[in-house]
């Protein structure tokens, strides 16, 4: 079965959990819950902000680092969820369903893309 990579687009600095409405967490744990049990979830996490992060490039021939906050960046990944889905269509629905759970007053977007499984793997 294919695995999913979604990838949780946040404005850095614009979410504040102490903003987010009572139910949020609880919420946000059953649907957690139902995703694993569903053998859906294989990995999820949140990300640290931008501030304690490090961007590597390569062009040229040449390696450049830049330490973050990256002020030029709107929009920056702020956490991920690997699933195992069996099309695009469940893949999309879950993340139709985590987007639901949040407040309606956040800015969440989702980046959902299938892995390239390598030959052999």
């Amino acid at each position: 079965m294919p695995r999913y990579l979604s990838l949780v687009r946040i404005e850095e600095n614009t979410i504040d959990m102490a903003s987010a409405d009572p139910g949020f967490e609880e919420r946000m744990g059953a649907l957690f819950e139902e995703i694993t049990k569903a053998g859906v979830m294989l990995d999820t996490a949140g990300l640290k902000p931008t501030s304690d992060s490090t961007r590597i490039s390569w062009r040229d021939g040449e390696l450049a680092y830049t330490d973050g906050p990256f002020t030029e960046t709107k929009e920056v990944v702020g956490g991920y969820a690997m699933m195992q889905c069996k099309d695009m269509a469940e893949a999309v629905e879950w993340g139709r369903r985590f987007l639901e759970v949040h407040p309606k007053h956040w800015t969440v977007g989702l980046e959902i893309r299938e892995v390239e499984e390598m030959p052999g793997s």
